[in-house]
């Protein structure tokens, strides 16, 4: 069974900077694409930056320039450096392949997430 563990998250002043971790058991990490993911209080959970196995990255528009994204496969563990925070940034971030674990039976599988709020 796959495991993913988030930490890093906290209250931070807007402008300033946060690196999420996360920890990933129970699968081959670094045949997987990876991803961070974030949902704001009554929003749908969306991709934020992506990592393929080897290497590649890709970022959602509203965070370009300002979150890097990277992994380490001897650690199974993947990073989001984030810079220049805004108000806007504030969810809880989890971390998932993409697509998402999931169980034989399709059903996805999270972690607990690592709440992130951007405030004043």
């Amino acid at each position: 069974q796959v495991q993913l563990v988030e930490s890093g998250g906290g209250l931070v002043q807007p402008g300033g900077s946060l690196r999420l971790s996360c920890v990933v058991s129970g699968s081959i990490f670094s045949m997987h694409a990876m991803g961070w993911y974030r949902q704001a209080p009554g929003k749908q959970r969306e991709v934020v930056a992506a990592v393929t196995s080897g290497g590649s990255t890709n970022y959602r528009d509203s965070v370009k320039g300002r979150f890097s994204i990277s992994r380490d496969n001897n650690k199974n563990t993947v990073y989001l450096q984030m810079n220049s925070l805004k108000p806007e940034d504030t969810a809880v971030y989890y971390c998932n392949a993409l697509p998402p674990f999931s169980t034989a039976g399709y059903v996805e599988v999270w972690g607990q997430g690592t709440l992130v709020t951007v405030s004043s």
